[in-house]
């Protein structure tokens, strides 16, 4: 079937993200909205009472004073209070502000200054101390709103619970003061200021209308990939625009969605919430396929031979499958027993009920996404980014094509534009970046196409492919055009055990690599070679490790161009961390922090 391009949806949109809400409150009421942890178990709670709690909190903001588009920052992790803290400052007619949990008291304190946020939802003590830190440099900054109950102060600090009960005083003398702000907000009002975590300089705020995000969501929902009976896990961070999209589109397709937004829980969690689908970025795509694999090597032997055999036949049947030609009995009988044996087995691992993955946020390999494909995983690929909502282009279940990012969502304008750069144009594009004028104009042309920065093609049948980060692109000495994220998605692909591979060589006469070890993998090597319990500095500087590391290079500069391959490489002493400020929330390396971290060490490669 091919993909949903028909545009009648726009004509009955609503009016913003409130009123969207409050229709979903009506039309599925008694149905599970949301669930979450709630110490060993899993709480549940409909839509109704989901409503109930937002109205509550809406109002109590209505009544500490918020205005129309007025910022009200949170500072927290993925929960069920965020987005409740998110809904209820819209339905207020605020614009919620967002931070995330790792950003230092330093960065907080200029997003939420550079915002004028005059409330802020803060998660826990470490979120409020940046605050409390930073008070005399935020005049604005009238109340903090604490998930703790056990913070709050009477004064500035109120707790979600007090904040609820200001909510009722208001609705009992006015109670239809939500509906009637609700019904006040125009389509291009502001509905989120998402500060971008930039590697240089401070972070600029997205300023994305209402319009963007109720689009966003109904756009999806037109392509009927979606329904009420679904059920999403989402532990992205909400701070993200991919995390806000996919809550828009929960809001338009009436789907439950499972909460919980600590990574290391996430394997677990998709066991025990059973999901039919779920968004990520592609670093869980990677470790997830290392894992198996590394896992199904270490059993060796008969197991470790049907596996491989499993994936080869998985692979020949995709490709006469995805190039529409029959599969000969013989094949098909072995893909069943193959199904049975090794590949129903990997589903079961990620619950067994997924219709589909949705990665986004950064390039997937298209070999991994392949080796899902075999196994009866499919994952599709999407792209977009902050500055347009997040969503542009996705691929569908029933039109995909792997190591592509699909067809514009149908409202969406995709154009190659000077350079082979993506221009993106639609109602989801932002207004502009906050208090950045000059900014604003350098991403957004005289037509109002919005500048990507981002290098890609557009084939016969419409679906984009990203060839690179314009930026990211860089030229040798030799002049030989490297584009790093080519390589370093072929290594990911190639070695069970790397985390990140980061290649250089700006103006070099050759490319060079700083590798960083998974440190769960390559505890599993250890434990597997005699060496269980050797700590990861130890292990990245083991010759056994080394001369690993070192034979899957080799395989990388086997399928490369000459002038592509790695003639040197280091194993960094500590893998990337958002704490250690290397990485994005969304798991993004942040190239220049790293190059700028290990200059001396990069430099001593040419040398």
């Amino acid at each position: 079937m091919p993909i949903n391009h028909d545009t009648k949806f726009l004509d009955d949109l609503p009016q913003n993200c409130a009123v969207q809400f409050l229709e979903r409150v009506e039309a599925s009421a008694n149905r599970e909205a949301f669930r979450f942890p709630r110490g060993e178990a899993w709480e549940s709670v409909t839509w109704r009472q989901a409503g109930d709690r937002v109205r509550r909190l809406a109002a109590g903001l209505i009544s500490l004073g918020l205005e129309p588009e007025q910022r009200v920052g949170i500072a927290a992790s993925t929960r069920y209070e965020w987005i409740l803290a998110d809904l209820a400052v819209m339905c207020a007619g605020g614009a919620t502000t967002t931070v995330y949990p790792s950003t230092g008291a330093e960065d907080t304190a200029y997003i939420v200054g550079d915002s004028g946020s005059v409330i802020v939802f803060a998660e826990d003590e470490t979120q409020l101390a940046k605050l409390r830190d930073h008070r005399a440099d935020l005049p604005a900054l009238a109340k903090v709103i604490s998930f703790d109950p056990a913070l709050a102060d009477d004064d500035w600090v109120l707790s979600l619970e007090q904040l609820s009960e200001l909510g009722d005083a208001h609705l009992a003398a006015t109670p239809d003061a939500v509906e009637v702000v609700a019904r006040s907000i125009a389509p291009d009002h502001l509905a989120t200021l998402i500060y971008t975590s930039g590697t240089t300089g401070k972070p600029k705020g997205v300023r994305t209308l209402h319009k963007a995000w109720v689009f966003e969501g109904e756009a999806i929902k037109a392509q009927g990939i979606l329904d009420e009976d679904d059920l999403q896990f989402l532990w992205l961070p909400m701070a993200h625009s991919f995390g806000k999209v996919l809550l828009s589109t929960q809001l338009a397709c009436g789907f439950a969605t499972a909460i919980d937004g600590r990574v290391d829980k996430i394997v677990e969690n998709l066991g025990i919430v059973k999901p039919t689908f779920m968004g990520a970025a592609p670093r869980i795509f990677e470790k997830a396929h290392a894992r198996i694999v590394t896992m199904q090597a270490a059993e060796g032997g008969a197991k470790e031979k049907i596996f491989k055999r499993a994936f080869e036949v998985g692979a020949k049947v995709d490709e006469l499958r995805l190039a529409g030609k029959s599969v000969p009995l013989p094949l098909k009988l072995q893909h069943g027993l193959f199904d049975k044996l090794v590949f129903s087995k990997v589903r079961d691992r990620f619950g067994g009920r997924v219709k589909f993955f949705i990665s986004g946020s950064a390039a997937l390999n298209a070999e991994i996404a392949a080796w899902f494909h075999a196994a009866g995983i499919l994952i599709l690929e999407g792209y977009g980014m902050t500055e347009n909502a997040a969503g542009a282009t996705v691929n569908h279940p029933d039109a995909y094509k792997l190591g592509t990012v699909g067809q514009p969502f149908p409202g969406t304008e995709v154009r190659i534009g000077d350079g082979g750069e993506v221009q993106l144009k639609g109602p989801h594009i932002m207004a502009g970046y906050h208090n950045r004028d000059e900014a604003t104009a350098e991403a957004l042309t005289a037509d109002g196409w919005l500048r990507t920065g981002d290098k890609g093609e557009l084939d016969s049948d419409g679906f984009l492919k990203i060839t690179g980060r314009i930026k990211e692109l860089f030229k040798t000495s030799g002049g030989k055009y490297i584009a790093p994220p080519a390589l370093e998605a072929k290594f990911k692909a190639l070695c069970p055990y790397v985390s990140q591979f980061m290649v250089f060589g700006a103006e070099r006469n050759f490319v060079s690599a700083l590798i960083t070890l998974d440190p769960d993998a390559i505890a599993g090597w250890a434990a597997e070679n005699g060496k269980a319990g050797t700590d990861y500095t130890a292990l990245v500087n083991d010759e056994a490790v080394q001369s690993m590391v070192a034979g899957y290079v080799d395989l990388l500069n086997a399928q490369l161009n000459r002038w592509e391959t790695v003639k040197k490489w280091k194993l960094l002493d500590h893998d990337l961390t958002i704490e250690s400020g290397e990485l994005t929330p969304s798991l993004k390396v942040k190239r220049n922090i790293v190059e700028a971290n290990n200059k001396e060490l990069i430099a001593s490669f040419y040398g």
